[in-house]
């Protein structure tokens, strides 16, 4: 069973090759996906590795959390499940204010 982390407080010049070079040496990487800004195509900061074990993630957290890598000094936990988000928006628009806006 596979282990997936969080690794947070990335470099923006840090690799997903550079992310798996760090973590191979703690176990076998699945998968590297490092988060970009849809927007502007640059990394977010942070990513995700799965490792092969939960026993190699806690070897990859026990080596790596608080480690730096490219000047930063890395975050590396064990991801949380996504939170579930509501379908809904937060209005914005203006309503019916009633009445007639011809009234002069």
């Amino acid at each position: 069973m596979s282990a997936k982390l969080f690794v947070g407080n990335l470099s923006f010049n840090v690799t997903e090759n550079d992310l798996q070079d760090a973590f191979a040496a703690h176990g076998r990487v699945v998968e590297t996906n490092l988060m970009m800004d849809r927007a502007t195509g640059r990394p977010r900061g942070f990513a995700f590795v799965t490792m092969s074990t939960p026993e190699e993630a806690k070897k990859a957290i026990d080596a790596l959390n608080g480690k730096e890598l490219a000047g930063r000094a890395l975050t590396v936990n064990v991801a949380k499940p996504r939170e579930e988000r509501s379908g809904g928006g937060g209005g914005g628009g203006r309503g019916y204010a009633g009445g007639s806006r011809d009234r002069y």
